[in-house]
Order: C-alpha cells, then sequence, then structure tokens
C-alpha cells in the first residue's frame, strides 16, 4: 500500500500526494481490467467498459477510452506500469506513452517522457497512429444495387457493387458513421463489426428520410393487429416491407415517420392514426438546449441523439417539452426492447429504472461505513 508522509512543508506533501495518486491510478487501471473482462459493466446501462467508466467516474468518454486502453497495455508494460505507481511520470503522460511504447523501448521512453511536455508525448502518438497504412480498393465493377426481402418478410438482403473509387467513398462513410453508433449488449466484439456497419447504414438512410420533403412518400405505413396493442408477443408488418415485432414497432414510433394502421381480426382497419414524427425544429432546438446531450445517468453523449417521449406517443403522450427527453439511440433500445423504463418526477427529475423497477442511479456505489468516505491520504500535521 502506498503510504505518504506526515511532513510540514507543502511541496513535499504535494509530491506525496501525488505518488498516492499515481499509486492510485494504477490500481484502478487494474481494476478496470477485471470488470471489462468479467462484464461486470453490462448490467448497468452501458455499451461497453469505456461507457461504464464515463458515466460511473463522470470523465469524458474520450478520456475513459484513453484509461481502458492504456489499462490493458500496462499488463505488457511492467517498467511504465511501475513508473505510474510510483509518481515517476503523472497518469497523462502513462496514457499517451500506452498507445505506442513497447516492451522494449519502455526504459529509454521513460527516461525521455520525464524532460519532455505531454503534449509533445501526445504528437508522437499521433503520428505513430497516422502512419498506419489503409487498405486500398483498387478492382473496378459494375454499379448495381439489389435488394430484396427473405424469410416470410423478416429478413432484409441488400447486394451493391460498385466501382472502387465509388465504394471507397461508401466504405469510408459506413465506417465513420459505424465508429460512433452505440453498440447494443453483446455486439461490442471484433466479429460484429458488420452489424455496426448495418446500424450506420440504417442511420444514413434514416436521415434522408426525415429530411424529405414528401411527407407522403417518405412516410412508412406499419399495419398493427389490434392485440399488438395490448400484448407483446404479436407482431406488425411494414407496408411493401417486413414484419416486425410489437416492442420494435413502438420504438420507432418514437422518431420516425411513420403512420400506424390498426386492423381487427380479418385485416379491416379499424382505426388510422395520425402520423408519427420527430418534433418540429423548434421544439427539438428547445430539447437539445435543455438536455445538452443523452439523459441516461452519466451517459451525456450527443451522437445519434433522439427526443424520447416520456408517456409513448402511441399511448397519447404530447409532443410537448415536459413530455419529450434526449436520449441516444443506445439507451432509446434499452427503453423500448430490454426492459428498462423510464419517468419523470413531479419535481422534473428523470428517473430511470432496471429491468424490473429498480431505480438506476450512476455514480461509485456508496460505501460500507462512514470511514471509508474520505481515506486520508496523509497527515495535516
Amino acid at each position: 500500500m502506498c503510504e505518504t508522509r506526515s511532513t510540514d512543508d507543502p511541496v513535499e506533501r504535494a509530491d506525496s500526494v501525488h505518488r498516492a495518486i499515481g499509486f492510485a491510478h494504477r490500481q484502478l487501471f487494474e481494476a478496470i481490467v477485471h470488470i471489462d473482462r468479467g462484464e461486470r459493466w453490462r448490467r448497468d446501462g452501458a455499451r461497453d467498459i469505456a461507457h461504464w467508466v464515463c458515466m460511473r467516474y463522470g470523465i469524458s468518454e474520450w478520456k475513459a477510452r484513453r484509461w481502458v486502453h492504456a489499462a490493458h497495455v500496462l499488463e505488457g508494460l511492467p517498467r511504465l506500469a511501475d513508473a505510474l505507481a510510483s509518481g515517476g511520470l503523472g497518469v497523462d503522460k502513462v496514457v499517451e506513452l500506452a498507445r505506442f511504447a513497447t516492451a522494449e523501448d519502455g526504459a529509454g521512453l521513460i527516461a525521455w517522457a520525464r524532460r519532455v511536455s505531454c503534449a509533445r508525448i501526445r504528437r508522437r502518438a499521433d503520428a505513430a497512429v497516422r502512419e498506419r497504412p489503409s487498405d486500398v480498393h483498387d478492382a473496378e465493377r459494375s454499379r448495381s444495387v439489389s435488394w430484396w426481402f427473405h424469410d416470410e418478410g423478416r429478413r432484409f438482403h441488400l447486394e451493391a457493387e460498385l466501382s472502387g473509387a465509388d465504394g471507397a467513398v461508401v466504405a469510408k462513410a459506413l465506417d465513420r458513421v459505424a465508429e460512433q453508433v452505440p453498440v447494443m449488449p453483446g455486439e461490442d466484439r471484433p466479429s460484429c463489426v458488420d452489424a455496426r456497419r448495418a446500424d450506420a447504414l440504417v442511420a444514413l438512410a434514416s436521415s434522408r428520410v426525415a429530411d424529405d420533403a414528401d411527407p407522403d412518400r417518405a412516410t412508412v405505413v406499419v399495419h398493427v393487429p389490434f392485440e399488438a396493442l395490448t400484448s407483446e408477443g404479436r407482431r406488425c408488418e411494414i407496408e411493401g416491407g417486413p414484419v416486425i415485432s410489437a416492442l420494435t414497432a413502438r420504438r420507432l414510433l418514437c422518431h420516425g415517420r411513420l403512420q400506424t394502421v390498426v386492423e381487427g381480426p380479418f385485416g379491416r382497419a379499424v382505426g388510422v392514426g395520425r402520423i408519427s414524427r420527430d418534433p418540429p425544429a423548434w421544439l427539438l432546438r428547445q430539447v437539445r438546449h435543455r438536455d445538452s446531450g443523452c439523459t441516461f445517468p452519466g451517459c451525456g453523449t450527443r451522437l445519434f441523439t433522439e427526443a424520447h417521449h416520456i408517456v409513448w406517443w402511441r399511448a397519447g403522450g404530447r409532443t410537448d417539452l415536459d413530455n419529450l427527453t434526449l436520449i441516444c439511440s443506445f439507451h432509446h433500445k434499452l427503453l423500448h426492447e430490454l426492459g428498462w423504463s423510464l419517468r419523470r418526477l413531479p419535481d422534473g427529475t428523470l428517473e430511470w429504472c432496471r429491468p424490473g423497477g429498480r431505480v438506476f442511479g450512476a455514480g461509485p456505489s456508496p460505501p460500507a461505513d462512514a470511514m471509508e468516505r474520505q481515506p486520508m491520504l496523509m497527515a495535516t500535521g
């Protein structure tokens, strides 16, 4: 255990605290690795371990991802790990060094890092990353795009052939969007990269449809059996498209340009709902200004956010400021398809609940006793 010495010299006290912080950071990184390997972050509504660290400890997601990367890399860089634990290097320098350091050059890099600024280390790391070659697409192909539904309309197959130059543009756009699309639970493995690209394609297409000036041609019609209004086991049908679950239909109704047609037992329309779509631009600006980002506790991301009806639109919820809140697409799916719930309390506070109704709160767990609330890092003299 790292201990600090009692001293009246404020500089020595600061140095002692710095060493204690370095040691604590090393312990935190070790814990992060164990949490990641055990996938303990899944139970707290996080997309991945970096998202969990961001929400739980209140740091930016950018910094959280750097911490997670460094935590794993330090296992193979014992000299760099010791430099952090002893206070020889601060955490910011260690995190940047972990981006390009190897076990062979560790000692030399540590000595160099002590002499230079953190910004210089970051520039060297950036240069090392940029030096990695990219794949080049050379083959020329005939242009074509075709699609069809199969598995009784439950699946959609898309096939395209483009020139190498055009294909590179499409690939870059999909990969760029895929980097920002939230990862759904169980889809964070490298083998799921194709699933992320599929989400990126849907995001691009959804954005284009939402901006279409022709409301009739750009409206998706969903045929809903009457029983599906009260039962989650029934399925719905998109006009000219696939069969989808009632849960998925309810999520789409939150933000898509959709119109529901409720049908009786023999397919006769018994009700046609109003077209559901995003709030008007002026109202969405108010929601974004008020909430700033996703309102899931500790999330706050501004990427792929949607205005969600707290009292669902299909249940008569109003499209007004009090009944709207900003949610990222990842947490939107948690609400509609993975059993989470959300409500606004009388004082305006949003309350998120896990599946089963238990209220969820971000941040570290409370200490077991009062003595743990404020650990003594040093004596005050």
